[in-house]
């Protein structure tokens, strides 16, 4: 493939939508150029290390695997030629408040069995909603994730007359209410909206298609962790010629198609480098990036090196509202501050990240702590804006499968807790939840770690703007509202300046591991498109 011969394309951040659509661009001859602010490839997906402990700072379910095998079979390769992967039994664990325990096992039957423990007929009724959400997931990507549907007129289409009958009116929750009355089920069905960053009021009917993703298609560990798949992509990258930069911002964008001129610099830095103690051998994530700003002609104020970047194309893959309202200049800022304002934030993450010493018998590599009532904490999050008084808490323990990311007779743990976007997350704050966090899991499960910690490192709101410029500390971005679906979500072509796109979880897809990395195959193609 050389459609892209001779053109130059600097891509603006290096989250898996970036890394992704680096691979196609460069699969389609393009000279390409990966900037990415911070000191490791990967977005999101960063690892830290401490103390022989490893840890992925963000995502840590490995979902649908039939998109990463897809991916790879773009360029030639198999999953396994990166890494193994582990079908996790069970899928995860649930702790409820009033004592109750559940296992959903990879094992359908089994959950129907559960299922049917708790209400009569709702075996058969997880049947039929199971059935109804495999059509949803097989119309929906072929559809509308691989098949882009941003512009109004792409909804024209006389292959859209299979998905009529689709539940994409009323919310998940007027859904699931519609399956199963009781309220533990009801949960256990909707918990997968975090993914989407929504709650069951907010999130449309469409994505009952999760519940295929998480009971069919099952959940899987990567051997290393989800910090595996950007090494994997980053290695077909530097085999398809992509130049990475780590520690390099992109301070400004100038120009059009053809002509346009990055600004780089090196960023200071405030706080402790998640690669303090990073091991010699070092996976590609670590140790791909280049130093510091391509072709420096400058020095920075700070002591750095700054560069301009000549480009004809540039895909922004950094925060969508960042790209508009800080890199281009004024007259050329498509959206405006208001329209940043007005949109509804997936939430974002109190997350604590542990060394444990000893065994952790009575929690799962995936464990979910839900509240009977959890409409006070999707309050807090889309409403109040205030941190929950009964939260929902998530632990992962991927040493439960992976011996190599703690050290022998210890345990890494991280701990989630999604909050409000934009909460002051200053030290008083985190310390009084810190509390109420480990007072949870002491009530809910009976294992206290506070003893046993040997590391800890935390991440809120004020981590995920510093780090990432997320909007309001978002830990996902945008939504998955009625009307910040599809069309409604912001265009892979950014309007009004021809040769700068857009890839990542504000732009469509969506947000998630899987989609992004749809997303980066769709910018590209629309790059090919208006290309040649």
């Amino acid at each position: 493939m050389d459609e892209l011969a001779g053109q130059s394309v600097t891509v603006i951040g290096s989250g898996i939508g970036g890394l992704s659509a680096a691979c196609y661009l460069a699969d389609a001859g393009a000279d390409v150029t990966v900037l990415e602010r911070n000191e490791q490839l990967g977005g999101r997906l960063s690892r830290l290390y401490r103390d022989g402990f490893t840890f992925d700072m963000g995502p840590s379910w490995y979902l649908m695997p039939d998109v990463f095998d897809g991916f790879y079979e773009d360029f030639g390769y198999e999953t396994e030629d990166f890494y193994e992967l582990t079908h996790l039994d069970p899928h995860y664990a649930v702790f409820f408040e009033d004592g109750d325990y559940v296992e959903i096992q990879p094992d359908v039957d089994q959950v129907r069995g559960l299922f049917e423990y708790y209400e009569n007929g709702a075996g058969d009724a997880l049947a039929a909603y199971l059935e109804e959400s495999k059509r949803t997931y097989e119309v929906g990507m072929e559809d509308f994730v691989y098949t882009d549907r941003s512009r109004l007129r792409d909804w024209i289409d006389p292959d859209l007359i299979k998905a009529r009958d689709l539940k994409i009116r009323g919310t998940m929750q007027e859904h699931v209410e519609s399956y199963f009355d009781h309220p533990k089920l009801q949960q256990l069905m909707q918990y997968t909206l975090v993914f989407l960053g929504g709650s069951p009021t907010n999130t449309p009917a469409l994505y009952n298609l999760m519940s295929h993703v998480d009971f069919n298609l099952g959940v899987w560990y990567p051997d290393g962790g989800l910090g595996s798949v950007v090494d994997a992509l980053v290695e077909i990258g530097s085999e398809l010629g992509v130049e990475y930069h780590v520690n390099a911002e992109a301070t400004a964008i100038r120009g059009r198609r053809g002509g346009f001129a990055v600004d780089v610099e090196r960023p200071g830095r405030d706080h402790p480098s998640p690669l303090a103690d990073a091991p010699t051998d070092a996976p590609p994530q670590i140790t791909a990036g280049i130093d510091g700003p391509p072709r420096p002609t400058a020095a920075a104020a700070d002591g750095g090196t700054a560069a301009t970047v000549p480009t004809d194309i540039v895909v922004g893959n950094a925060n969508l509202a960042h790209i508009d309202q800080e890199l281009l200049p004024e007259e050329k800022r498509a959206y405006g501050a208001s329209y940043w304002e007005d949109r509804t934030y997936a939430p974002s993450a109190y997350m604590l990240y542990l060394g444990v010493k000893g065994d952790l018998p009575e929690l799962d590599q995936h464990t979910l702590l839900l509240p009977t009532d959890w409409t006070e904490h999707f309050d807090s999050i889309f409403e109040t804006k205030r941190w929950p008084q009964n939260p929902s808490i998530y632990l992962s323990i991927p040493s439960k499968t992976d011996d190599a990311v703690a050290p022998e007779g210890h345990h890494a743990v991280v701990i989630l807790v999604p909050i409000a976007p934009g909460l002051d997350d200053g030290q008083t704050a985190r310390s009084a939840f810190r509390k109420k966090v480990f007072d949870g899991i002491v009530d809910y499960t009976g294992v206290e770690l506070r003893d046993r910690i040997v590391v800890e490192e935390s991440f809120a709101v004020s981590g995920f703007d510093g780090r990432y410029h997320s909007y309001d500390g978002s830990a996902l971005g945008m939504a998955h509202t009625l009307m910040q679906t599809a069309l409604f979500r912001p265009n892979h072509r950014y309007p009004g300046v021809d040769g700068l796109y857009a890839v990542g979880a504000s732009t469509n897809p969506g947000i998630g591991v899987p989609m992004t990395l749809i997303g980066g195959e769709i910018v590209a193609d629309k790059i090919i498109e208006d290309t040649t």
